[in-house]
This record gives C-alpha cells, sequence and structure tokens, in this order.
C-alpha cells in the first residue's frame, strides 16, 4: 500500500516504520560518485543490502545499476532500477536460468560444475563470469566471513580449472564485510597472487562488497589510489565494485513505539517492533542498536530493558538509559536500520511488517509502504 500524501508530523506516522532520507543518501551516493570517476570504475547497488525501490530513481542517477542474489533481485532491479543487472548465485536452477540469463548483464557461476551445466546456453547473451575465493580472511566474525574455512562461496586456486574458460570473461572476488582499504588492499594481493595470470584474456573483473566507503573513517582517497594502480596494471579491464551497506549507511532509522512498561526486578518497556523479526542481526551478529538521545544501562537517570513485541523469550534490543522516564506512546529511534535490515523482517508471531518511508529534502514523509494482515497471510 503507498500513501501519495505528504506529511510533516512525525507523530502522524505509522508504528513501527523504516524512515530513509533522502539528503543522506544522497550524500553517500554523491560519494560514491567521486569514486567512480576519479578511480573510471563501475559502482553496481547490492540489493541484498539496500533494496528500497522508491529510492532507485535518485540512486540510478549515480549507479551503474545493480548486482542481484538471483532470480527475484535480478527482476526488481530490471523492473525498477533499469540499467545494468549483474547476477550471482551460490547455485542456480534449472527452472530459473533461462530467465535469468535473459535478464542478467553479467552471469557469475560459483563453480566449474554450474558452468559446464548452464555455460553455453548463457554464452553468446550474457557475459560470463566465475566467482572466486582469494583465501584471504580478514573478518572477525564468522557468520560474515565469505573467506572463511570451509567456505562455500567461491573456487579456491587449488580447485581452479584453468583449462575452462573459454566461456569467462570475468573473474569476481568477495572478500570483505563494512571494511576499510587496508582489507581490501591484503584481499587483491592474494587475489592477484593466485589468480592474476588468468586476468589477461579477461574483459572485466569485480571486487565484491563490504567497501564501507561512506563511513566517516574509510580512507575513500586510498581506495582511489590502489583502484588507479589496478588499472594500470590491468588497463584492459572494466573493475565494477558492489556495496550496499555503503550505500544506505546511516540513511535513515527504525522508528517505534513504547506499548507498556512491566516490572521484573527492572523496568521493561514492550515497543511495538522486534529484534528477532525487524532487526535480526541485533541478536545474530549480535551487536548494540544504537538508540537517539540514550545511554549505557544506568548512565542517565532512567534504565530500561527494551523488548520486542513477540513471545520470544530473547527479543531483547538490550538495556538502555534515558534522562527522563518512558512512558507508553513514546518513540525510540534506532539509528542506522536502512541496510541490510529492512532486507531481512519476517512477519514471525504474525507482528506487523513496519512500513516504509521517505523522508524528502524538504522535510515531509511520505509512506511508500505500509503493511497489513496480507503481508503474513499471502507467505503462508
Amino acid at each position: 500500500m503507498t500513501n501519495t500524501e505528504k506529511i510533516t508530523d512525525i507523530n502522524k506516522l505509522p508504528s513501527p516504520a523504516f524512515i530513509c532520507e533522502e539528503e543522506l543518501l544522497e550524500r553517500n551516493l554523491k560519494l560514491l560518485k567521486k569514486v567512480q570517476e576519479e578511480a573510471d570504475v563501475k559502482i553496481l547497488l547490492a540489493l541484498k543490502g539496500f533494496a528500497l525501490k522508491a529510492s532507485f530513481e535518485l540512486c540510478r542517477k549515480y549507479l551503474y545499476g545493480c548486482c542481484a542474489s538471483g532470480l527475484h533481485e535480478a527482476l526488481l532491479a530490471k523492473e525498477e532500477f533499469q540499467k545494468e543487472v549483474h547476477t550471482y548465485s551460490p547455485a542456480f536452477k534449472d527452472e530459473e536460468i533461462d530467465e535469468i540469463i535473459d535478464i542478467s548483464n553479467h552471469l557469475v557461476f560459483n563453480s566449474f560444475s554450474q558452468l559446464e551445466r548452464y555455460g553455453k546456453k548463457a554464452y553468446g547473451k550474457t557475459s560470463i563470469g566465475l566467482r572466486v575465493n582469494p583465501e584471504y580472511s580478514s573478518v572477525e566474525v564468522d557468520l560474515y566471513n565469505p573467506c572463511g574455512a570451509f567456505s562455500r562461496l567461491g573456487i579456491t586456486k587449488k580447485n581452479f580449472q584453468a583449462d575452462k574458460l573459454e566461456l569467462i570473461e570475468g573473474l569476481h572476488f568477495h572478500a570483505l564485510c563494512e571494511q576499510n582499504v587496508d582489507a581490501l588492499e591484503g584481499a587483491l594481493a592474494n587475489f592477484e597472487k593466485n589468480f592474476g595470470e588468468y586476468l589477461v584474456g579477461m574483459k572485466w573483473v569485480n571486487f565484491g562488497g563490504g567497501h564501507h566507503i561512506t563511513r566517516a573513517d574509510y580512507d575513500v582517497e586510498g581506495l582511489i589510489k590502489l583502484l588507479k594502480e589496478f588499472k594500470l596494471r590491468y588497463p584492459h579491464l572494466e573493475v565494477y565494485l558492489e556495496p550496499g551497506e555503503a550505500v544506505g549507511w546511516q540513511t535513515g532509522y527504525l522508528m517505534a513505539t513504547v506499548l507498556d512498561i512491566v516490572e521484573n526486578g527492572m523496568q521493561i518497556a514492550i515497543l511495538d517492533t522486534s529484534a528477532e523479526a525487524h532487526m535480526p542481526d541485533t541478536l545474530a551478529m549480535p551487536y548494540r542498536a544504537e538508540i537517539r538521545n540514550s545511554g549505557l544501562a544506568n548512565e542517565k537517570k532512567y534504565t530500561y530493558r527494551l523488548g520486542g513485541n513477540t513471545c520470544l523469550a530473547g527479543d531483547i534490543i538490550g538495556d538502555y538509559s534515558f534522562d527522563e522516564p518512558l512512558k507508553v506512546g513514546d518513540k525510540i529511534i534506532l539509528e542506522d536500520m536502512i541496510h541490510y535490515t529492512m532486507v531481512k523482517t519476517t512477519t514471525f508471531n504474525g507482528i506487523k511488517l513496519p512500513s516504509i518511508i521517505i523522508k524528502d529534502n524538504k522535510d515531509c514523509y511520505q509512506i511508500v509502504n505500509n503493511f497489513g494482515y496480507n503481508a503474513y497471510k499471502s507467505r503462508l
């Protein structure tokens, strides 16, 4: 459900709601454009991290297209972004591959067996690549480490079959997770050491995602320098990067409402959102969500445990303190909940999905999606 009405009072918005601020999003896009222009590379939007289609009109002014992880993301990129579509999956399915080939400008296989199964069908219709594993592991959390031990993602040097590259036009690697340029430097060195000899006959290379380019402490100039130096070594190659978090980083928040406050050894505020259903990475990572105008437990005068509105005992956002006591109806702002959060929501317990709202440059809010019972019913 889309509401074209522009709302100026945040208290009149549905709750819970993801609110993306166009001004902050465009700030990120302008920085990514700077990297593209100065380093002569192409940056794609990774839909797995940021798939807010209401923002695509703005995003496509700055980015070259999207990278997709399968048929549905590829369709979204084709229909809504309407620029280049690059598709990679750990494994493709017989019943989907024809449509994926038709949609994709680049198609990246995860193994030589997948290449043998579908390569000839794709040849001449799309540019075919292989994902390789540079075996450089600098990601600290195993859940997010694409190059960890026994990873299923990408072909290692030991398993690389150099005699089967006749259909291949590019190589893809992805070794990072929200990291700075030093991590890319290490991954790139291993990539070149293990696979550099095969780049001579290629047309493109994709450095994957995990580049935290828009984070305040990211070494943007260092990245541009690294990319320029790589292009001097391989001037014939088109270079792609595909960050998701760098596009959506700090572009908005999740707004929730206090529904009740109960006592059991401490004050517990129950919100109309859920760590389990609406921000699962806070439990899976885990990490502490930042809440506007709050402090650590006991740092400020009034401390509360913030809990989600599902029956999962561990649906706990965390312990926070505030200058004033919370009361029913208060709004809670959970910061930086746009990237890798909206795309992971569920309707566990039948809980209402957060509405999706765009805040424009004139401080007006537009509801672009407001979910109800059918969002739950239609999935089951």
